[in-house]
């Protein structure tokens, strides 16, 4: 598996990852977080323009490619954002984060529903940690798959946090 920056001709593809995901979500008792509508599509349409979006990529599997740019998406095994940056919403917290030193951020992580994506959430993750090893991230308190995830990946549940909606998210913080 590798990490590379989701391209244009990735789009397709990545929607229906976002689909699996939402489809995981309601399967594991998760109906409220993404719903059948998020993420919008001109959300991911503007993570891919700035350079946000990151998608993780089956290389042992290229006898699947069809185009040009070797990729017609079917070696895509997840998608996530992933920047260094100050996300708005964790800028309250019903707890406390380990520190207020410069962090990177993860969000709207989603994987292929079959089993060939089965660990790639952990290895992109780890990777976002790798590239930075001070991370935020937040979940649902129903998505109980990521919620476990995070603590067996060494992320320290931190508090409660309030996206821009007004729901409550789960924040957890690796050092």
């Amino acid at each position: 598996m590798i990490i590379r920056k989701t391209r244009p001709e990735d789009l397709e593809a990545v929607m229906q990852i976002y689909k699996d995901g939402q489809i995981q979500m309601r399967e594991s008792g998760n109906l409220e977080q993404w719903g059948d509508v998020h993420p919008p599509r001109a959300l991911i349409e503007n993570d891919i323009q700035i350079g946000k979006s990151y998608v993780c990529e089956n290389i042992g599997n290229i006898s699947n490619v069809s185009d040009t740019n070797g990729n017609d998406g079917s070696n895509l095994l997840a998608v996530f954002y992933f920047s260094i940056e100050e996300d708005p919403t964790y800028q309250k917290i019903d707890g406390k984060w380990l520190n207020n030193e410069p962090y990177g951020v993860v969000h709207r992580i989603a994987r292929k529903r079959d089993a060939s994506a089965k660990g790639s959430g952990a290895f992109c993750i780890n990777w976002c940690y790798e590239q930075y090893s001070n991370i935020r991230i937040d979940t649902h308190k129903d998505n109980t798959p990521m919620l476990v995830l995070l603590e067996r990946l060494g992320f320290k549940r931190c508090g409660i946090i309030w996206i821009a909606n007004g729901d409550e998210r789960v924040a957890f913080q690796k050092l």
